[in-house]
């Protein structure tokens, strides 16, 4: 939001959006929202109305290093992962999505995971949506199409200011397409695309002023040791510093 706010917005149908309705990253919407009462999280609202127009109203861009960008995302950075997890636990805070600034990264790893949905996780997840929208099962498994599942979990492993090393995995769609488009330039040589992956988020984007989206799981928020997850990287070039000597 435009104060500097998080806020996750949940279900819309993309896939059934026209095309010149389909927002992208950076880009200003406007749309009804009610808190969805199916997520205790604070920051969890919904489409009033699934069928409401989604209005594009402008765009975010690069200009003068980011500086819109900045100006908005930067606002309250957050260092601290010891703090941030304590908040998120206390129950009059809540805290499930917020923007963090590792104090150093030291490495960026993959780990092979299953390659197909749990079958009965993924009906449930159904299930569940079709009872908080209009349509029933099958017309919701027609609509809300589920990503194609990644082989691998992508990490980083840094430190943040509380001196502690974490790894933090990735749940991102830009890693997602990034990987599957690297594997087919790589002619299905998955090391070779996880190696093309990490170049892109440790050896390019760790030269820049990189940030951490990050976000709560709604399964493990309460429950887990650290229920955040890296649902985006923020990564602005880094401002010059000018040395003057006398």
């Amino acid at each position: 939001m435009e104060d500097g706010t998080w806020i996750r917005i949940y279900p819309i149908p993309f896939r059934k959006l026209s095309y010149d309705k389909r927002y992208s990253k950076w880009q200003w919407i406007e749309l009804d929202l009610v808190k969805n009462t199916s997520d205790f999280r604070k920051e969890s609202f919904r489409p009033a109305n699934i069928d409401n127009e989604i209005k594009i109203v402008g765009e975010i861009g690069t200009k003068n290093g980011w500086a819109k960008r900045k100006s908005i995302v930067l606002k309250h950075v957050r260092y601290n992962m010891a703090e941030l997890i304590e908040e998120a636990k206390n129950p009059q805070i809540g805290t499930s999505l917020a923007v963090f600034k590792p104090q150093r990264i030291i490495d960026f790893v993959w780990e092979e995971s299953t390659r197909e949905w749990n079958k009965q996780k993924l009906d449930a997840v159904y299930a569940n949506q079709a009872q908080h929208s209009l349509f029933d099962v099958e017309e919701t498994k027609r609509i809300f199409k589920v990503a194609k599942k990644l082989p691998y979990e992508f990490s980083y492993k840094f430190i943040s200011e509380d001196g502690k090393e974490r790894k933090l995995m990735i749940e991102d769609w830009e890693l997602g397409m990034l990987y599957w488009n690297c594997l087919a330039a790589a002619n299905g040589n998955e090391q070779v695309a996880c190696e093309k992956v990490k170049e892109k988020y440790f050896t390019e984007w760790c030269k820049k002023d990189i940030y951490f989206f990050l976000g709560t799981t709604k399964k493990f928020h309460n429950v887990g040791t650290n229920p955040f997850i890296i649902i985006g990287t923020f990564y602005p070039p880094k401002e010059l510093q000018l040395r003057i000597s006398f």
